[in-house]
């Protein structure tokens, strides 16, 4: 916890790459809660081309009675990451003109003035923030906070966490993205799509909403600036160049830090072809369901649903809400092999599209399943609570959580339109559950809509793309950047039927 980066201007944001006849990669560190990758990007004529040079486990861990994320070991994995990517990239004869950063959202660590870690981060799963809640509301009503931020409310959101902190004296919070990124840089930044799922942003001036910072009694410099999607935040410090290998005015550039904007970006919608009317599920840990509009909705309605609208690249609304994920499967699958049954998820899959449709469904947002735990078991209790069986077989429980994911997307992008006024043409799936052709053929059959599922690797590519377009390499909108996701990748289409699953 005592690596100290000197501090420094950032540097202007980079130009064309002009390394001469050398080419040149882009590296995307992309960290989820469950596992993390460092990936090089090359940027070909069809599209961009990924390799992924490093995996690496990522989770909470108990530490001092909380569940934490620990931060020494995720930095150390980074940093071999980054070492991988330079080896890869100068066998190559490329040069790595960028680095960027995505993870999840709403978790922070706080770093004093020498720069220093002074804890682990505390992860979003522990039960800390549930008790400031209320005090949070008691001074913010909550219809006050939407109409300003448009978040949807989660007990884990950033404004709770910091309203449980004793002592923020002389500390600074860097979410999780510029945490790694002050690490490599001494720069000090805070990104716009992650600002905005802090509880803390102004939805409509896309600054920080100091008077909540006042309210709360947190100091208004709390975070650093804000930078956006595109920008450099500095290169890399001599020590940290010298370890991974790297020359030092390596950049390292914001992307959409929440990996969610970064995946957004990625969507492959074709808006010549009429599917600029697309909603988008970036399936896997958890989902995030929603539309992409040019204005925030700050509607009670929209409150009511519990809808957020978060910032993406280039100024959009990712309008959203934040479902339950594959957490429920992969947690399941975790207690199975504890209990030595360890299936391949394909078998498990095919075994519960086998199953007759109607059975039993769960709420998959509800915060009983957010902690680690037995997971088989809660969903079993779940059902029952809701005067229904569930048998204790994988195959069964399987199927309950691909209905129950599917059912909980339809009504999300039902109300999704229904609150933007904004018609639905095509469902785009991305992430890792487009792989799962069970949950994207029962969301099809949901929603009615044809659904296109792909690329799993989204959100590198939105990472990506991002630093090539910052670089020079590519140029245009998102439009023009999604279009270099279709031609680089096949894309499966189901289509909505009578489910015969």
């Amino acid at each position: 916890m005592n690596t100290a980066p000197h501090s420094g201007s950032a540097p202007a944001p980079a130009g064309a790459d002009s390394a001469g006849t050398t080419s040149s990669v882009f590296a995307a560190v992309d960290i989820g809660a469950s596992s993390g990758r460092v990936i090089l990007g090359r940027v070909a004529g069809r599209g961009v081309e990924l390799e992924v040079v490093h995996r690496f486990p990522n989770g909470v861990v108990e530490i001092d009675g909380g569940l934490r994320w620990d931060f020494d070991a995720l930095f150390a994995e980074v940093l071999k990451g980054l070492t991988a990517a330079g080896t890869v990239a100068a066998v190559q004869g490329e040069r790595i003109a960028g680095i960027g950063i995505d993870t999840w959202a709403v978790d922070y660590g706080l770093v004093n003035a020498a720069g220093e870690l002074t804890a682990p981060p505390f992860s979003y799963r522990d039960d800390r923030s549930r008790a400031a809640v209320e005090p949070v509301h008691r001074k913010l009503d909550p219809a006050r906070l939407y109409s300003t931020t448009g978040l949807q409310f989660l007990q884990f959101n950033t404004i709770y966490q910091l309203a449980s902190e004793k002592n923020l004296d002389g500390l600074q919070a860097l979410l999780i993205p510029d945490l790694i990124a002050f690490l490599l840089t001494g720069q000090r930044r805070t990104e716009a799509t992650n600002a905005s799922t802090t509880g803390l942003f102004d939805a409509v001036a896309g600054e920080w909403a100091t008077e909540f910072f006042t309210a709360l009694g947190l100091r208004k410099d709390l975070f650093p600036p804000l930078i956006q999607p595109g920008e450099t935040i500095g290169t890399l410090l001599p020590e940290i160049a010298a370890r991974v290998g790297l020359p030092q005015d390596t950049r390292v550039v914001a992307v959409g830090s929440h990996d969610t904007a970064s995946a957004v970006a990625a969507v492959p919608a074709q808006a010549d072809d009429g599917e600029e009317n697309f909603a988008y599920i970036s399936s896997g840990t958890w989902s995030l369901v929603g539309l992409e509009l040019k204005h925030p909705v700050l509607t009670e309605a929209g409150r009511a649903a519990n809808f957020t609208n978060e910032r993406g690249v280039d100024g959009t609304i990712r309008y959203l809400r934040n479902m339950g994920g594959l957490w429920l499967l992969s947690e399941c699958q975790r207690t199975w092999e504890q209990e030595g049954y360890q299936p391949e998820l394909p078998v498990l899959l095919a075994s519960a599209a086998a199953l007759p449709a109607g059975g039993p469904q769960i709420n998959p947002d509800d915060p009983y399943f957010i902690a680690p735990d037995n997971m088989p078991e809660r969903i079993r209790a779940a059902v029952r609570r809701t005067g229904d069986a569930l048998p204790n077989d994988p195959a069964a429980i399987t199927r309950c959580i691909m209905d129950s994911l599917a059912a909980g997307y339809a009504r999300t992008i039902h109300d999704a339109e229904r609150l933007a006024d904004r018609a639905v043409d095509v469902v785009h799936v991305v992430g890792g559950g487009s792989q799962n052709r069970l949950l994207c053929q029962l969301t099809a059959d949901a929603t009615g809509r044809k659904v296109v599922a792909g690329p799993v690797e989204a959100t590198a590519l939105g990472n990506v793309l991002v630093q090539a377009r910052a670089a020079g390499a590519v140029c245009g909108g998102l439009a023009e950047l999604r279009a270099l996701v279709v031609q680089g990748h096949d894309l499966q289409v189901f289509a909505p039927e009578l489910s015969r699953l």
